[in-house]
Formats: structure tokens, sequence, C-alpha cells
């Protein structure tokens, strides 16, 4: 491991605490198991085509593999991509801090950072691989499949077996649908960076330009932070976006109370991109859907209604963390991707995957007749 991210968090050991910690999800049989794990496969494989149809898209053999895991499993793997994308952020912290120590408060935070293997850093660092843990745990019981970009051996697709069961069962759903319809979005954002290969290159050295930019002065964000947590009962009662909010609308999560102007505007231009993500993903399946899901429309209408939380808590945690906001890019994701396609069709709607120039911004975004006007004139 390297020396700059084992003075912080030891990712193994988060990924471990959050397999532990993370439960196993609904009770099954041997025999449910292997035949869940077996037809998410084989749903995963009838996806690729009619998604490469409809998107106009073509994964190609440089995707990554597919891979049917549990929560245990989905933690971990997040965990070492976590740990790859953040070596070379938190070196770069590391390295501005030592520069400072000792001048300003922020120094004085940095030194403790980037301090050596001393008994209160491995304190330090048990307790933050613990307290990733417990987030990665909560994660493991959301999500129902990933493409992983950040994978240090390049993109893979993660189907989360447990977390399909247990909605499917929630939502009264037919399985067999329900699999191929979760795989139909999966593979949609598979085959958006396996045809774009640019895409998940320029997508990790955003993220990493962000967190570096954040993690440089400490001090600042720490004071940020203390202030804005007065906010937190405000935050809390602010009411969820809805399908009638308008575009852009999202709650506030504790993220963004640590950033500053320059860095919230960094982090909108990037939202908008996952927006684009997510938005194409969910119209690509829905357009798939009735072909081979013969009850796609149910499945829509109650996983939409799902998707703010199952209860008082989760809703909270999920305001917390700006999951709500994940929520949002669905919807003005959405609403981009099918306004442009029908002023320019599906070819002229592609357009966005030729580079970063021609990616929305998240005015655009809100408007897509200005990213039309833009890029097709």
């Amino acid at each position: 491991m390297p020396a700059a991210t084992a003075t912080v968090v030891d990712w193994a050991a988060a990924g471990a605490a959050a397999g532990a910690l993370a439960p196993p999800g609904p009770p099954m049989t041997r025999v449910e198991i292997d035949e869940l794990v077996a037809e998410l496969r084989e749903c995963a494989a009838l996806a690729v085509d009619p998604v490469a149809e409809t998107a106009e898209l073509e994964a190609g053999d440089d995707a990554g593999e597919v891979l049917v895991v549990d929560r245990a499993g989905w933690a971990r793997a997040n965990a070492a991509s976590f740990g790859h994308l953040m070596d070379p952020v938190i070196a770069s912290a590391l390295a501005t801090q030592r520069e400072r120590r000792g001048q300003t408060r922020a120094g004085r935070i940095g030194s403790r950072l980037g301090a050596g293997p001393t008994p209160a850093t491995a304190v330090a660092r048990a307790v933050n691989a613990a307290e990733t843990g417990g987030l990665l745990a909560f994660m493991a019981t959301k999500v129902l499949g990933q493409y992983d970009v950040l994978a240090p051996e390049g993109g893979r697709l993660l189907l989360v077996a447990p977390n399909v069961a247990q909605v499917e069962s929630e939502i009264g759903a037919v399985p067999s649908d329900f699999r191929l319809w979760v795989c139909l979005h999966e593979e949609t954002h598979r085959a958006q960076f396996g045809a774009n290969p640019w895409l998940g290159a320029w997508f990790r050295a955003q993220v990493v330009e962000l967190l570096e930019d954040m993690l440089a002065d400490p001090g600042s964000s720490l004071e940020r932070l203390l202030e804005g947590l007065g906010r937190l009962p405000e935050i809390l009662r602010a009411p969820a976006p809805t399908d009638d909010s308008p575009p852009g609308t999202a709650s506030t999560g504790l993220i963004d109370l640590v950033q500053s102007p320059e860095q919230k505007e960094r982090l909108d231009a990037l939202t908008a991109v996952m927006s684009l993500l997510e938005g194409h993903a969910d119209v690509v399946m829905d357009a798939v859907g009735p072909s081979v899901v013969p009850s796609v429309a149910q499945i829509r209408s109650r996983f939409q209604a799902r998707r703010g939380g199952t209860g008082p808590l989760d809703r909270v945690v999920r305001r917390l963390l700006g999951l709500e906001a994940k929520a949002a890019q669905y919807r003005d994701g959405a609403r981009f991707v099918r306004e442009v396609s029908d002023r320019v069709g599906t070819s002229g709607f592609n357009a966005v995957w030729d580079g970063p120039d021609t990616l929305p911004a998240a005015a655009e975004l809100r408007d897509p007749a200005a990213w039309v006007a833009r890029v097709h004139g």
C-alpha cells in the first residue's frame, strides 16, 4: 500500500469492515442464490445487443468484465477503487500540507494528517477505516448495479445480487423482468464508457482534480463544515425533489457544507455529466424495455416511488449523504436526453460523446435547446 494512503486510511480494512457490517440480504437457499446469480449473468449478456441497437453505442471488448457480487464483495471492490483513486489525491494533499506545516491553522491540521507512523496516527487510520467501512456498508445495501469506472484494472460492471432480490420482492416485480430491466440500465453505462474510452479517463481526472482542490486547504474546509452544521435542521426539513420539480433542483448533502464557491461550480459541472450518464441509462432501459420486459411499465412506476427512501431513518441518511441529489440526476438527465433526441435524433444526441467539449454544461442540462444550438448550430 502506498505510504500516502497508509497514513490516512487502510482501504483493505475499510472493505473488510464494510463486508462485516453489511447485512447479508434477504434469506435465500443455496439453490435460490445459484439461480439468481446465473440469471443475472444471463440477463447481462441478453442486454448487450438491444442496448447497442437502441443507444447506437457498442461497448466493445475493452468495457470490462461483468461480475455478480454480494454486498461484501461490492464493498471490497469499491474500497479498492477508492484507494486507487485517492492515492494520488492524498499524496498531493500531504505534500502541500508539509510545505505549510507550522505556518497556519490549516498547516497544523495538515501536519497531523501527514504525520509519520505513530500510535496516534495508527489509531486515526483505524478509525478512518471503520468510518469508511460503515459508509460503504450502508451503500452496499442500496446499489443494484454499478459500472465501476474507477477500478484499478479498468472499468467493470458489478451486479449486487442480494439487493436485486430484495427490491424485486419489495415492489412485487416479476423477478425475470426486473433482473433484465436492471441489466439494461447497467449495460448502458458499460456501453457509454466502452464505446468512448476517453470518457473514463476524463471522469477520473475530473474527480481527482476536484478532490485535490478540496483537500489542499483542510482548515478552510473544516471551518466551512463547522459553519454549515448549523444548517442541518434546514437541510433535513427541506422537501426532497420530485418529478415535478424544476430541472436542477436537488437537496443538500454534507458535501455541500465543505465546498467553496469555486469547488461548487466544478462539482456542478461534474454533476451535469453524471446526470447525463444516469438519465441516458434510464431512457435507454425504458426504450428497450417494452420489447423485452413485458412488465416494464409496472416496474418503472413502483421503482420510481421507491427511490425516495424506504423509511424515516433511511431518508435522513440519504439526505445527509446527498443521495436524493442522485435521484434528481436521473430525472434531470432523462429530461435532457429525451428533449435532445426529439430535436436531433439518437445520432445527433450521440454528439455528446465526441469529447469533453461536447458534454453538456450544468446550464445546458437545464436548457437542452442551448446545447443543441451550441453543438449542432
